[in-house]
């Protein structure tokens, strides 16, 4: 088998293996619709009050809102990505059977990360986001150039997602446990990701910095291309940027830890 028809078996085999989990993906989406209500009341109560804020209005919000839900566990900023999975396997000493296959250890997860992040973006995020939609006075582009373009900046945040969860994973090399870094991480992705507030609405400052981080490729970015806010080849340039760091730093970390790490648990 080549090696790009590899990667995309493993990707397939990531997309069907969160396929079967058909009761876990029902009550996702209920969870996910449940706080969407809850975020749209909160979001249009707010928008009375300074109607324009960050540059959006009402509608657009609410759009917001729903991208946010839809991107939750697409992104896995909250956690439940293939890392969680990998750091186990660091832990047991089972990574190094992955090390001895034919395949580039950081390739193969990224390759079954994104089958899952597309099975959970059209298993948990499409249902709430068009629920979203019909229900509340949302803002949706009428082009479809603005939608592929929204689709590109999709793909992109998925690769900064994994680039930065696998810097989280490859930490189980020197931890004992990597969950306490994978907290911090997902604490950090909440706030500078822009799924509490958007990072539009960061007073001087503080609005720069979280801008800036890698975070804010996850949903700022995409949010601001579907919403006519921002510069589609800008946004590419800054969300690849980040994504070829991202995964340079992790390509490091990984040979570090292969060359010089014993394994735990073998």
């Amino acid at each position: 088998m080549g090696t790009g028809r590899l990667y995309v078996a493993v990707a397939t085999g990531g997309f069907r293996r969160y396929a079967t989990y058909r009761a876990a993906t029902a009550a996702g989406v209920f969870t996910n619709t449940v706080f969407g209500l809850i975020l749209v009341y909160t979001y249009r109560a707010l928008w009375d009050a300074k109607p324009h804020l960050g540059g959006y209005d009402q509608a657009q919000a609410v759009t917001y809102v729903w991208l946010g839900q839809a991107f939750l566990s697409t992104l896995a900023i909250g956690g439940g990505g293939v890392e969680e999975e990998l750091m186990d396997r660091i832990r047991t000493g089972d990574v190094a059977i992955d090390l001895y296959r034919p395949a580039d250890l950081q390739l193969w997860w990224l390759a079954a990360d994104l089958g899952r992040a597309f099975f959970q973006l059209l298993g948990r995020g499409v249902v709430p986001f068009v629920f979203g939609a019909l229900c509340f006075p949302a803002y949706l582009p009428t082009d479809a150039g603005t939608w592929l373009a929204f689709l590109v900046t999709v793909l992109l945040a998925m690769v900064v997602s994994f680039g930065l969860r696998y810097l989280v994973a490859l930490c189980a090399f020197w931890l004992l446990d990597g969950t306490g870094v994978g907290q911090m991480m997902w604490l950090a992705g909440y706030f500078c990701s822009g799924m509490l507030l958007p990072l539009n609405v960061f007073p001087g400052a503080l609005g720069e910095v979280v801008r800036a981080l890698p975070w804010s490729s996850l949903l700022q970015a995409p949010a601001d291309v579907l919403l006519g806010h921002a510069d589609p080849w800008r946004t590419y340039l800054f969300q690849g940027a980040w994504a070829v760091a991202l995964l340079g730093l992790g390509r490091m970390m990984q040979s570090a830890a292969t060359r010089r790490v014993v394994v735990q648990g073998g």
